[in-house]
């Protein structure tokens, strides 16, 4: 299984990749949101994680555009520091299938990764 993972902070985007490989899932790591948008066209991943503050295009931007390419076909696990309320209800509304709030735990990640991948 194919995990694009879409984080600007360079070590979380480490920490999560090395955690979901050892977990046996091949992983895609984008930069900014432009990046992820191109990795998921060429790469066809089976799952997006992706923070919401990202150069270039948002998170909450890269759900919409995967949304309208396949409705529901691929999860979509939202990262973010801003943990209020409206962000979380924003990114279940634009067809967010996870919200996680940073801090997390990586474990945490890989089940709930685990979970939307059954």
């Amino acid at each position: 299984m194919k995990v694009l993972i879409a984080e600007d902070q360079p070590m979380v985007l480490k920490t999560i990749a090395y955690k979901l490989q050892k977990s046996g899932y091949e992983t895609i790591g984008a930069i900014d949101g432009m990046q992820a948008k191109e990795f998921f066209d060429i790469e066809k991943p089976d799952l997006v994680i992706a923070d919401i503050m990202m150069p270039f295009v948002s998170g909450f931007e890269l759900i919409q555009y995967i949304r309208g390419k396949c409705e529901s076909c691929i999860p979509i696990i939202i990262l973010s520091g801003v943990g209020n309320e409206n962000k979380i209800v924003e990114a279940f509304e634009l067809g967010a299938d996870d919200f996680m709030t940073k801090p997390f735990n990586p474990g945490e990640l890989v089940a709930r990764t685990k979970r939307l991948l059954k």
